[in-house]
């Protein structure tokens, strides 16, 4: 069976028990480069490819580090992956289950002097604590500066007396397929490894997220490489490995690695204030095929079909409505739903934009005011609230079920609640196994239909000193959460 993998060393869960399974890898890192016999270098050489990658590494691989997340793992936690997502992290199953703090480890690379630091958010993923390590072995406390869950990305910071080594951007959009490309990382913990390959494919979706847009390589890359980069000829980052394809666990060839043109704006946005910001259309999106064109009288299947509109959103106010085919956007053509989910995420929030669509086969010019996810503007709130009142924080954004986000969970039409965007690393939803992706349908036996009421619950949970019992939906399935409220963590 194929396997759709993250790559990073992560401990494996077990339904029901009591702790974690402590793996602990902490090997030195150790620089491995892949080398070749003369006669095949020649022969590479006579054929286009490079001598050697050694100028590359001897310049780039100090750069490259490794990440070691410890987690507390709560009774009856898991892996939180994205769909079709293999729990292939290498940590041996333990009957008894897991049996307490846990160490995870993957790689980064730093980008700039002063010690900022790129990952995947799932190698840190509710780390209670994170080190780095640099290839002459210095260790490092890093501070999590941001996350983001959609693409995967995570900026670290690290702080040292001087200046430390550090890798550039590249512009993947300039890579072509068959083009070089060269992967360092931390697989298995050996440290510094380095393999090379070539641009197997470019734009890949392999529905691990709504912004799937992924670089492929054959370049060797294994568990514990998550978060490496990917550089091309020049030594210049073009990606950040993140998962692999293969029926075993190890590498066969097929790796996906984050775009520098995605990862890089990602990563200034975190870098910024900590969080990024998308674009929000509001509707609820599917492909144009044939049967659907035909059905519409239209002369070909192109376009997105627009199957909801979320009442009070741009796309309402802009009087877009179900059944309307959506050709481009700002001018640029929409050839399915990916393309328009990419497009609208890419615009600045509160820009205006032009809508070209198809309504009962005319065409239509709309204008439309981009907004901010729903799930955004509740984790802004939440920040904004005063830290004065007392009341300690749950440590979750939160977002409102709405058609969209339903389709996009795959959640049923019955189900009312609010859904878990992101966790706070370290906070008591962390802590008592909260992860991203569950909906909070109850609170202390009350209904949750939004912010204000998961307040609420929260607030009167802390004033009488006792844990907050939420009921969450699950993978198909409900389950009750007891969360220990910090009273210090306001």
């Amino acid at each position: 069976m194929i396997t759709l993998s993250r790559l990073s060393g992560k401990p494996r869960y077990v339904i029901g028990a009591a702790t974690a399974i402590g793996i602990a890898l902490a090997v030195p890192m150790v620089g491995v480069a892949q080398q070749e016999a003369p006669a095949a270098t020649a022969a590479a050489s006579m054929a286009g490819a490079p001598f050697s990658f050694s100028g590359i590494v001897k310049q780039k691989l100090p750069a490259v580090v490794g990440i070691i997340s410890t987690v507390d793992a709560p009774r009856g936690a898991q892996p939180q992956l994205p769909p079709g997502m293999g729990d292939l992290f290498g940590a041996p199953q333990d009957p008894r289950g897991p049996q307490g703090p846990a160490m995870a480890q993957g790689s980064g690379f730093i980008i700039t002097g002063d010690g900022y630091v790129v990952t995947n958010n799932h190698v840190i993923d509710q780390a209670s604590g994170i080190e780095v390590v640099l290839e002459d072995e210095r260790r490092f406390d890093a501070t999590l500066v941001g996350t983001d869950p959609a693409t995967d990305i995570a900026l670290l910071k690290i702080e040292s007396d001087e200046e430390l080594p550090h890798v550039e951007w590249g512009a993947s959009d300039d890579l072509e397929i068959g083009d070089w490309t060269v992967a360092i990382g931390n697989p298995f913990g050996l440290g510094g490894t380095v393999t090379a390959g070539i641009l197997s494919a470019r734009s890949r979706n392999i529905n691990a997220g709504p912004y799937d847009d992924f670089l492929q390589t054959d370049a060797a890359i294994n568990r514990g490489n998550s978060g490496g980069p990917l550089f091309n000829v020049d030594g210049d980052v073009v990606g950040v490995n993140t998962a692999i394809v293969s029926p075993s666990g190890g590498s066969v060839g097929i790796g996906f690695a984050v775009p520098s043109a995605v990862a890089q704006r990602i990563v200034a946005d975190l870098r910024d204030d900590g969080s990024v910001e998308r674009g929000w259309l509001g509707v609820g999106i599917q492909p144009v095929t044939d049967d659907i064109a035909a059905a519409l009288g239209l002369d070909a299947a192109e376009g997105t079909l627009v199957s909801s509109v979320t009442r009070d959103s741009p796309a309402a106010q802009a009087g877009l409505m179900p059944g309307d085919v959506i050709l481009s956007l700002g001018g640029e053509p929409i050839d399915g739903p990916r393309a328009l989910s990419l497009a609208v995420a890419d615009l600045e929030v509160g820009s205006d934009a032009t809508l070209s669509i198809l309504r009962d086969g005319k065409a239509e010019d709309l204008s439309v005011e981009i907004g901010l996810h729903p799930s955004q503007s509740i984790a802004a709130a939440d920040a904004d609230q005063p830290s004065d009142e007392g009341t300690p924080r749950l440590g979750v954004s939160v977002a409102t079920l709405d058609a969209a986000l339903r389709s996009r969970m795959d959640l049923p039409e019955e189900l009312s609640g609010v859904a878990v965007t992101s966790v706070q690393p370290g906070s008591a939803a962390a802590k008592s196994g909260l992860q991203p992706g569950d909906v909070i349908t109850t609170a202390s036996g009350d209904d949750i239909a939004d912010l204000n009421a998961l307040r609420a619950a929260v607030a009167a949970s802390a004033e009488a000193d006792a844990p907050l019992l939420l009921r969450v939906y699950r993978g198909g399935n409900y389950t009750f959460i007891a969360v220990k409220l910090d009273p210090t963590a306001e």
